[in-house]
């Protein structure tokens, strides 16, 4: 079955736009350098899948980030997902979660954020309100109240497989296009997370719409990709000042910045520093 593709499918006439996500291998890339406990690995995934989702609907070069911070178990969900279809994610949690529980009992009381941040321009940030159990409700429900968009949000994991739809009622759709959303969404909300992850998109748009006219566009692919670099990592130890980088080489031997991220190490020894803060070598 094709994974890690995320293909866009639209009801013309009814000016109403659907979007599947898959992930598969390109989970595994993003998670290898983590270990994290599989109760926080599935709601990370389903923030990742949701965030690909999401990022489909940019029109500017740029990306968007979810993040939720929260005084649960789990204190950091963070995604970013790029108009070029990647991403990378990140989750911090502490010991103990819960066996079981929805999104409040690992978050606790806690913001959701969605920030759209281009190379170019201002960000936006809209916070989404945690007032369902689950992660798709709250930002189905952000789209209908902020957005003005009637929107549905399935999101199917099991292990490091990902299944994400999205269907959605565009803005130039006109007022008597009612009866068509509800008879569209009522079709959509048959599919169930077995079969959402048994077969592929083609078998699934057949289930669902095979008495409705749907144009299909050819899949796309999605991947995995960190955007940390040697620079981006001296420029974070600049920040720290010269005073501080100094203090810690005399702790240590060199400096280790880890991306989060990736876990990718970038080492500066002291020769390096110096360099960085126009020192001389030591005599």
């Amino acid at each position: 079955m094709p994974s890690d593709t995320i293909q866009r499918f639209l009801f013309k006439q009814d000016n109403i736009r659907g979007e599947w996500v898959r992930l598969s291998h390109s989970l595994d890339e993003a998670l290898q350098a983590h270990q994290y406990d599989p109760r926080v690995e599935q709601l990370l995934i389903e923030a990742i899948t949701a965030s690909v989702l999401m990022s489909s609907t940019l029109k500017f070069e740029g990306k968007l980030i979810l993040q939720a911070q929260g005084s649960g178990p789990v204190t950091l969900l963070a995604v970013e997902a790029t108009d070029q279809r990647s991403f990378r994610a990140v989750a911090r949690y502490a010991d103990p979660l819960p066996k079981t529980g929805d999104l409040q009992a690992f978050l606790g009381n806690a913001q959701l954020a969605i920030t759209l941040a281009p190379r170019k321009g201002q960000r936006y940030q809209g916070i989404v309100p945690m007032e369902h159990a689950r992660l798709s409700d709250c930002l189905a429900a952000y789209f209908e109240n902020s957005e003005q968009l009637h929107t549905y949000l399935f999101l199917a994991v099991r292990g490091r497989q990902a299944l994400g739809l999205i269907l959605q009622k565009l803005p130039q759709a006109d007022d008597d296009s009612d009866e068509r959303w509800q008879h569209l969404l009522h079709l959509t909300q048959t599919l169930g997370v077995d079969e959402a992850l048994a077969h592929e998109n083609e078998t699934l748009l057949h289930r669902l719409f095979h008495e409705e006219e749907v144009t299909v566009y050819p899949p796309e692919p999605v991947n995995f990709a960190c955007s940390c670099s040697r620079e981006r990592s001296q420029t974070a130890l600049e920040a720290l000042g010269q005073d501080e980088a100094l203090r810690l080489l005399e702790e240590l031997s060199e400096i280790e910045i880890k991306c989060e991220f990736c876990a990718r190490a970038y080492v500066f020894d002291r020769a390096a520093v110096l360099q960085m803060f126009d020192l001389p070598p030591p005599q």
